[in-house]
């Protein structure tokens, strides 16, 4: 009997941590995209830095990485647009010249409405960053992805996803989405492509006041996740075989079952 095998990209023993891989970060150019992607390079990861409107950030944070001696690229598109996320992946690997091994889907629009006053149009343009955006860059990473090779997608949620936020209905049933998206991709995709997620609490305060505050005394850690915590969640999964469909929550423990 001949057991199929799926194999690992090539990698650089001498190298980073994740030496010769290649991965893509939407939302990177700011905030905790920015940093994700930052840490992939400083692991010796060939980081394609995916923004929107922040074209100035993103080429920034590409500066940074290629002035360490890592490997960057900058790649444009909104996700809203159903074109712009399918193909994107593929646009990824074609620019960088190497295929994709890893999807981190850290882009995101946020905003508060109640049940009531949310509109069609916030409902639409919400569900098509948040939520149809990561299926379909996910279609198109496992598409792109070499066949036997292995890969990672890392989905970025928001801690309240399963417990309700009425102050933000539109945006929390995006997330609640997400979760869902993760657990089916994660058999859909199996055994190739592993996918997780990493749910966050406050990690970054959004700008301006559009936002529900929290107190450091409504958390059972008293205080909130850092980003170097959320960096390594990831780097946990992406460096852990026999783990998918996952959920690690980093929210100081304010949501725990």
């Amino acid at each position: 009997m001949t057991i199929d095998r799926f194999v690992d990209p090539p990698v650089d023993e001498d190298a980073g941590y994740l030496a010769g891989r290649t991965a893509l970060v939407t939302g990177a150019a700011r905030r905790i995209g920015r940093e994700l992607a930052l840490a992939l390079a400083a692991e010796s990861v060939h980081v394609v830095v995916h923004c929107h409107t922040s074209q100035e950030e993103g080429r920034a944070v590409v500066r940074e990485i290629t002035g360490g001696g890592g490997l960057a690229d900058l790649i444009t598109g909104d996700l809203a647009d159903p074109a712009v996320a399918a193909a994107l992946c593929e646009r990824a690997a074609e620019k960088c010249g190497n295929p994709l091994d890893i999807l981190i889907n850290n882009a995101a629009v946020f905003a508060q409405q109640a049940a009531l006053t949310t509109s069609l149009e916030q409902w639409e343009d919400l569900h098509a960053v948040n939520l149809r955006a990561p299926f379909l860059l996910a279609q198109g990473f496992a598409r792109q992805l070499p066949y036997k090779w292995t890969g990672d997608i890392v989905n970025l949620n928001d801690a309240r996803a399963l417990h309700g936020d009425p102050e933000h209905f539109a945006y929390a049933v995006t997330k609640v989405g997400l979760h869902g998206l993760t657990q089916n991709l994660a058999r859909a995709l199996a055994p190739r492509i592993e996918v997780n997620e990493l749910s966050l609490g406050a990690v970054m305060a959004p700008p301006g006041d559009d936002y529900v505050k929290t107190a450091r005394t409504e958390l059972p850690l008293g205080r909130f996740p850092h980003l170097d915590e959320v960096i390594s969640g990831m780097m946990f999964l992406l460096g852990t075989r026999g783990v998918t469909g996952q959920t690690i929550r980093l929210d100081g423990g304010q949501y725990a079952d």
